[in-house]
């Protein structure tokens, strides 16, 4: 979870770039980008594959909107958490390899205690910043509601029972329950070249779903996605079956790639 957060947090602090602006008909798709390894690309432009070194697989494409931009990411994080990746020739050849990796690597579940901390200190924070006092004692034995907090400040609402935490920071979100942890960054920004602009007409997101129910023994998914608000959409799909590790690795690269691309 402190992994998802940070992932999440870099996301948040990312800088837009100078040059003109335009709708990409193809992708750039470089034949590495940090840790990444380019495997595959189609000919129409239209999509490309990655691989990083520890096996996590990232599809970059261009997407069409279907409906409005919100609609659209939905749909794309509903085909993550349900569908496997393609399976490109390259990463099949080195699929026992990365088999091998994780059979000695330990998965690590969300913890949901790591999550509770993180919100408790973040409301002891908040709490002195603002000049105001808590009620409760969250290490009182035997209380039921001794796991529960909740902080309601401008721009901030955390509320955390238990095995469940919930987290809205400006455009973050957190949803915590158990094993499952999903984070959604949903920015709206202006287009490359259009710093002066009063209209912000691109639009910047990130997807994390760490979960017990994902297919084919993935651990992570997600997406960085990033472009026009009319489309087309550059998505960087993320999938590992090395839980979050791997995406924090690699996130810098993932967004360099939908930078290059989406034009915000």
């Amino acid at each position: 979870m402190k992994t998802t957060l940070l992932i999440a947090a870099s996301a948040l602090t990312l800088a837009g770039c100078q040059g003109a602006s335009h709708a990409v008909a193809k992708l750039d798709c470089p034949v590495t980008e940090g840790d990444l390894t380019r495997v595959s690309i189609e000919q129409d432009g239209k999509s490309c594959a990655y691989r990083s070194a520890d096996g996590a697989e990232v599809s970059l494409e261009l997407v069409p909107i279907v409906g409005d931009a919100q609609a659209t990411l939905a749909k794309v994080e509903t085909l993550l958490r349900s569908t496997p990746g393609p399976m490109t020739p390259d990463a099949e050849a080195a699929q026992a390899d990365v088999s091998a990796k994780i059979a000695d690597a330990t998965a690590a579940k969300a913890n949901v205690n790591a999550v509770a901390a993180e919100v408790a200190r973040v409301q002891s924070e908040a709490a002195a910043d603002a000049g105001i006092s808590l009620d409760g004692d969250s290490n009182h034995e035997g209380d039921d509601n001794s796991d529960a907090a909740e902080v309601n400040l401008p721009g901030v609402h955390i509320v955390a029972d238990g095995d469940k935490a919930n987290v809205r920071i400006g455009p973050l979100k957190v949803d915590a329950d158990g094993d499952d942890t999903v984070v959604n960054i949903y920015r709206d920004v202006r287009m490359r070249g259009e710093a002066l602009s009063r209209e912000k007409r691109g639009l910047r997101a990130t997807f994390i779903y760490t979960g017990k129910d994902l297919p084919a023994g993935y651990r992570y998914v997600g997406y960085e996605a990033g472009g026009p608000k009319s489309g087309p959409l550059t998505i960087a799909k993320v999938r590992s079956k090395i839980d979050t590790e791997s995406g924090d690795r690699i996130n810098h690269d993932v967004r360099e790639l939908v930078r290059r691309n989406g034009g915000v």
